[in-house]
C-alpha cells in the first residue's frame, strides 16, 4: 500500500464513500454510520430534506421540486458539495462536535482501483470540507483484503473481488501491495438494469427500481443457477397502458439476463490471472477468490465463479462493509506490518 501504517494510526476517522452505501469508522467508537448515499433535495430553496434511508425511500416517489441525488458514482464523488452536506447530516451534531475538538483532524478515506487524479482530490476535499486537515487514501481493494481477514502483508497471494453496485474489483495481492488488478465496469447497478430490460422487451412490463433486488432474491434457492423456482409472480406497469399489471416471470429466462453483463466479470478474472506470475497463481488454487462487496450476496454468484474457474470461492463474513472495517483495523493499529531485516555483510 502507498500509505504506511503508522500514517493512518495517526487518522481519527476513515470513510468509505460508495455509490451506493456510505460507512464511516470512528477511531475508539467503531462503526457510526451505514446509510444509502442518497439525499433528497427541495429544487425551490436548496434546502436538504432527507438523507440515507428515508431519502431512499422517497426515489420515484417525490413531487417535481424535490430531487433525490447521488453525490457518489461509480465510488467517484461527483458533487463535492452535496455529498458534504449528506456526510454532515448523516453524522449528527453531536458527533461532529466531538471531532472538531479533535487539534488536527485526519481521515482515511478508501478510493477504487487506479481512480485518476481527480477522482482523488474529490475525495480529499469532501473531507476537508468537513474539517480534516490531514487526508490519506487507501486502496478499497487492499483496504477489503484487511477487513475480511486476509493474509495481506504476508509474501503469499490472495486474490480478493470486490462486487460493488457501479464496478467489480478484482486483484491479486501480495506483501500489502497490489500485484495486478482490473476494475471492471458491471456491478450490482448492472444486474439490476438487464433485469429490468429484460422485463421491458418481453413481458412489456416496468418494474419499479425499488422492486429489482427482491427479484434476484426470489431467484434464491440455488439463486441465478439452474435449479431454483420455475416462476415468480411480479408486479408492475405495463408499458402500452401505463395500468399496472402482474405476470408470471419464466426465472430461466431472469437468470440468463442476468448472466449476460456477468461474462464481463468472468473475463477480467481471467485477464487479472493472466498478468498474474505462474507462482503466485500456485498459490490461488488452494486459496481461491475471497469476494466482499454488497452485490456479493447476489444469490448464486460464487457457484457460477466456481463453475467457470475452477478455483474455491468464498464470500466474507461481512461483505458489505469489509472495506471500511479493513480501514478500522488499520486506524486501531490491529495490523503489525512484516518487518524485513537487512542481510548482514
Amino acid at each position: 500500500m502507498t500509505v504506511s501504517l503508522e500514517q493512518l494510526r495517526r487518522c481519527h476517522v476513515a470513510v468509505d464513500l460508495g455509490a451506493a452505501r456510505t460507512r464511516v469508522y470512528v477511531k475508539g467508537a467503531g462503526l457510526v454510520v451505514d446509510e444509502p448515499s442518497v439525499a433528497a433535495v427541495n429544487t425551490r430553496t436548496g434546502a436538504l430534506i432527507a438523507v440515507g434511508t428515508f431519502a431512499e425511500r422517497m426515489t420515484g416517489r417525490t413531487p417535481d421540486y424535490i430531487r433525490v441525488v447521488r453525490p457518489v458514482s461509480g465510488g467517484t464523488v461527483v458533487d463535492i458539495d452535496m455529498a458534504q452536506r449528506m456526510l454532515r447530516h448523516l453524522l449528527g451534531e453531536k458527533l461532529r462536535r466531538a471531532l472538531r475538538r479533535k487539534p488536527r483532524l485526519r481521515a482515511a478515506a478508501c478510493t477504487p482501483y487506479d481512480a485518476d487524479p481527480l477522482a482523488q482530490r474529490a475525495a480529499v476535499e469532501t473531507l476537508v470540507g468537513l474539517g480534516a486537515r490531514h487526508v490519506e487514501l487507501v486502496d478499497t481493494l487492499i483496504a477489503a483484503a484487511v477487513g475480511c481477514g486476509l493474509p495481506v502483508e504476508q509474501p503469499t497471494a490472495t486474490m480478493i473481488m470486490v462486487c460493488g453496485a457501479a464496478a467489480t474489483q478484482v486483484a491479486v495481492l501480495s506483501l500489502g501491495s497490489i500485484v495486478t488488478a482490473e476494475r471492471i465496469p458491471v456491478g450490482g447497478e448492472a444486474i439490476d438494469h438487464a433485469v429490468v430490460q429484460h422485463l421491458r422487451h418481453a413481458h412489456e412490463l416496468m418494474l419499479p427500481s425499488q422492486a429489482v433486488r427482491p427479484l434476484q432474491l426470489a431467484l434464491s434457492g440455488n439463486g441465478i443457477t439452474a435449479g431454483g423456482p420455475a416462476s415468480t409472480l411480479i408486479h408492475g406497469r405495463d408499458v402500452s397502458t401505463g395500468l399496472a399489471r402482474s405476470v408470471h416471470v419464466d426465472t430461466a429466462a431472469v437468470r440468463d439476463a442476468i448472466h449476460t453483463p456477468l461474462t464481463a466479470v468472468l473475463d477480467g478474472i481471467g485477464k487479472v490471472l493472466r498478468d498474474c506470475p505462474p507462482d503466485l497463481v500456485a498459490d490461488l488454487t488452494d486459496r481461491g477468490i475471497m469476494m466482499v462487496g454488497g452485490s456479493a450476496l447476489l444469490p448464486g454468484l460464487d457457484q457460477m465463479l466456481r463453475d467457470a474457474t475452477g478455483m474455491p470461492v468464498a464470500i466474507a463474513e461481512r461483505p458489505d462493509v469489509c472495506a471500511v472495517l479493513g480501514l478500522g483495523k488499520m486506524l486501531e493499529g490491529k495490523i503489525a506490518p512484516m518487518v524485513l531485516n537487512p542481510l548482514s555483510k
